[in-house]
């Protein structure tokens, strides 16, 4: 039997190939090619190939498991181990989190692209499998793999294995109950029937037959006018007749209610499973801010380190890591840049272990993933340690590939006072970095002046460069600037920060200053408000302390509260910090620019995130949220038989320090299928624009630290009241396909 939805995939030719199987050279290096045998399995969502290792001959991936299938010689592994020449019959298979990429060569170009579509139909497919048909197509693969003798049959132990598969734990004799029930043959197997009963009897949900019960009002059916006293009284939607008869019309599957404009149980529970049952608020999805507003009134997903694929001493610098953080709408990348071989500059963490990879190869990645799920500027922070003749070719690779999609002198034709918006700078890149006189040089008729000299180098470069510290413990160092690459550098030039005060008489609009993560916390605490009106008119970036060899993360709300723009983080650490700029960023389109409140854009605001004093940042809520269940959370030891989980969960606030707050439910024994809760927290909220709302999944441990299951962030003006499904990610952020929680919010005006 196939996934649901590929029925219809079927006679397709490229999919076809792909279930016949066939022939693959995988490449791993210039002297590691070997041929490999690759085939789809007949459930149309697992790759099996074969391996030559000892004691994995055989080996499967899932469909779940890609991000993306990449036509041509388009990974950094093709790049370097094979000729231009096989571009034609070359593609990669990137995984989601840290797995390797697979490089493959077909044996012509025709069977390449075969294996290309057919792959990217299935994903495709994948993703367009509602919740519902997701959970079936889940625990339909668990029953045809506890079916160990393939008769088609479930045993009672067969059936044992299979509760296990799915992360429930039942004791024997609830299993024999539920066995019996079902074997209305008494053959002591299930099959056909039986088992489509026994599913039903797992798939049942009596908290939605509750909620279903008590608004059903009419022959034991939902009529539209039911669902819609549901969506504007639970729901706290303002909805018409006209959206209840459309939910009918997408979401019932009995053709008969829909004809009577009715809801059954299963339309009703498909519904809770689509984008309007969901916690975030669909019309989020899409970019609803004023983006014409200037590019410093927005928070923008900024990454640090973003050559790195690990940690900062002996990591693997990488175009990949490029492409993972744009494709995550990270639209400020940092390029560390030294001397190369060869006359080519490269990129690296200097001085240490850190692999190498060339200057013009990022800047190509970056020029071909920059725009393709965000069609905002994108800023190229760059960390010069390079000589003048390599300068020169920095900005000879970025003028040449980045072409007029680079942004090389203002757009005013007179200088400007402040920044252009995200939409007046769509598609193009800015550079970040040191620039030799005042922009005001673009339009003045004097002579061209000085082709280099020296500047102070940028603080953070500074903290890598073996540089010595004046009397003031500053670092003192100096690096020659080439005029072709000063050139480049227009809204965001590099200046060493010398207080607020000297920044507002001294500094232009578009001169910023880069903080160190402890100095721009301990400004944020105890000079909130000038912090807040420095970023006003500039950009500040903040960056984490060089002591953070392992590339862990510090916590960006305490900077995005002092207005902040650009909070960079190690995009390559899965973290809370990380969880919570995904959660930050996932409102307004994911398109990387989250306009900031009114009251960190105002003139003249009072507003200090330490002391909240009265204004109209003081949106006082209450937030009430009842935890009642979740569904399918993944087992986390696949390997051990018995590793059932102990789930249970943790609801946090983030936001200014009055509102963050944690609280937990209690912890629910052998059972991550359908563990039920149903605890209730309430959080009182100052200011509510600024407050982000994390979800936590863990398998609760009592010797040890828990382990995370899964979790969601979202900011807490995006979310929708009422009964909703929460999604789950893992650590590094990729939805857990079947797993979810159920809750139910209501923020409300504080009295």
């Amino acid at each position: 039997t196939h996934a649901p939805g590929v029925a219809r995939l079927e006679r397709d030719a490229d999919l076809q190939l792909l279930l016949v199987g066939g022939e693959l050279l995988k490449v791993r290096s210039s002297s590691w090619k070997k041929n490999r045998f690759y085939k789809l399995q007949e459930d149309c969502t697992t790759m099996w190939h074969e391996s030559h290792r000892t004691f994995k001959r055989n080996q499967t991936f899932s469909i779940d498991e890609i991000e993306s299938v990449r036509k041509g010689r388009q990974s950094e592994g093709l790049q370097k181990h094979t000729e231009a020449h096989v571009e034609d019959r070359c593609f990669s298979i990137i995984f989601k989190g840290r797995r390797r990429n697979l490089d493959l060569i077909a044996t012509s170009a025709e069977e390449a692209r075969q294996w290309v579509n057919g792959l990217e139909k299935i994903i495709s497919n994948m993703k367009k499998l509602n919740s519902q048909q997701t959970s079936e197509h889940w625990i339909f693969n668990c029953m045809r793999k506890a079916d160990k003798n393939k008769d088609n049959k479930m045993t009672l132990k067969e059936l044992k294995h299979f509760l296990r598969q799915i992360n429930i734990e039942v004791d024997d004799m609830y299993a024999e109950v539920l066995f019996a029930k079902c074997d209305k043959s008494n053959s002591g197997s299930l099959e056909g029937p039986e088992i489509k009963h026994f599913y039903d009897l797992l798939i049942y949900r009596e908290e939605i037959d509750v909620i279903y019960g008590k608004y059903a009002t009419t022959g034991e059916q939902m009529s539209v006018k039911d669902l819609l006293n549901f969506l504007l009284n639970e729901q706290r939607e303002v909805a018409t007749m006209e959206d209840a008869v459309s939910l009918i019309e997408r979401y019932e599957l009995d053709d008969s209610a829909k004809q009577k404009n009715h809801m059954t149980k299963d339309g009703f529970l498909m519904y809770l499973h689509q984008e309007e049952g969901s916690i975030f608020n669909p019309a989020h999805k899409e970019v609803f801010q004023d983006m014409s507003q200037p590019i410093n009134h927005y928070f923008i997903s900024s990454s640090h380190n973003t050559y790195l694929m690990e940690d900062q001493l002996k990591g693997h610098s990488s175009t990949e890591a490029y492409i993972k953080a744009l494709m995550k709408s990270c639209r400020c990348v940092e390029l560390d840049c030294w001397d190369g071989a060869h006359g080519e500059p490269i990129i690296y963490h200097g001085h240490t272990l850190t692999s190498k990879v060339l200057f013009k190869d990022v800047i190509k990645a970056i020029k071909e993933y920059a725009f393709k799920t965000s069609e905002y500027p994108v800023i190229l922070s760059l960390e010069n340690h390079c000589t003048l003749e390599q300068q020169k070719l920095m900005a000879k690779h970025m003028i040449s590939i980045l072409g007029s999609a680079l942004l090389t002198s203002p757009l005013e034709d007179q200088m400007p006072t402040a920044f252009p918006s995200p939409q007046d700078l769509k598609g193009r890149f800015i550079i970040k970095g040191k620039r030799l006189n005042k922009l005001d040089a673009v339009f003045s008729n004097t002579s061209p002046g000085v082709e280099e000299d020296c500047v102070s180098e940028e603080d953070e470069a500074a903290e890598t460069s073996n540089s010595k510290t004046d009397t003031n413990g500053q670092k003192k160092s100096k690096i020659k600037l080439a005029k072709q690459l000063s050139d480049l550098v227009i809204y965001c030039k590099s200046v060493h920060f010398s207080g607020f005060e000297h920044a507002k008489d001294k500094q232009a609009f578009y001169e910023m200053s880069s903080f160190k993560e402890s100095k721009a916390v301990n400004l944020a605490e105890t000079a909130g408000n000038a912090f807040i009106h420095h970023n006003m008119t500039k950009l500040s970036r903040i960056y984490p302390a060089g002591s953070r060899t392992d590339s862990s993360n510090y916590n960006p709300v305490s900077l995005w509260n002092a207005g902040c723009q650009i909070v960079a983080l190690n995009f390559q650490t899965p973290s809370k910090e990380m969880d919570l700029n995904q959660g930050r960023f996932r409102s307004n389109g994911v398109s990387g620019y989250v306009l900031k409140p009114g009251f960190q854009r105002y003139p003249g605001t009072e507003f200090d995130p330490m002391t909240l004093t009265k204004g109209p940042w003081l949106k006082r809520k209450t937030f009430h949220i009842m935890v009642i269940s979740a569904q399918q959370l993944p087992k986390l030891n696949k390997d051990k038989c018995k590793s059932i989980v102990d789930p249970l969960v943790k609801v946090e606030i983030d936001g200014v320090p009055a509102d963050t707050c944690s609280k937990e439910t209690r912890s629910i024994e052998n059972n991550g299928f359908n563990p039920m809760w149903n605890e209730t927290f309430q959080f009182d909220i100052q200011v509510p624009e600024l407050a982000l709302v994390r979800f936590l999944v863990e398998d609760y441990d009592s010797t040890s630290q828990n382990d995370l299951i899964g979790q969601y962030c979202l900011p807490l003006t995006s979310l929708q009241n009422g009964y909703r499904h929460v999604p789950l990610l893992t650590k590094h952020g990729d939805v857990i396909p079947s797993a979810g929680l159920f809750v139910h919010l209501m923020l409300l005006d504080a009295k």
